[in-house]
């Protein structure tokens, strides 16, 4: 399963970002990754993979199960978080590669 979307829930005070990713199986599961981002100023990033999170039915409850598990992780940063529902990638085209 191949991730293309990232979506901000929150910037941090050190101006690095947490970000969440949705992907959708071909089987039509539902999973989120949450990453931390810093972006230099030529626009490099470094990503870090925080959490990955297991199947879910649903696009909304994988996406809730990430946000609860982000707002645990950053308490103090918690209520300034972005909620669901985030940016979704619809999942591989026919081929396993994203249709454009």
């Amino acid at each position: 399963m191949s991730r293309t979307n990232l979506d901000p829930i929150v910037t941090f005070p050190d101006g690095s970002h947490l970000l969440i990713s949705t992907a959708c199986s071909k089987e039509g599961s539902f999973s989120c990754a949450l990453y931390t981002a810093t972006i230099a100023a030529d626009d490099r990033g470094t990503f870090h993979v925080i959490s990955n999170h297991l199947d879910a039915a649903t696009c909304l409850v994988a996406q809730e199960d990430a946000y609860s598990y982000a707002q645990r992780l950053y308490p103090r940063s918690a209520e300034t978080m972005k909620r669901p529902p985030y940016l979704i990638w619809p999942g591989p085209g026919p081929t396993g590669n994203a249709d454009v």
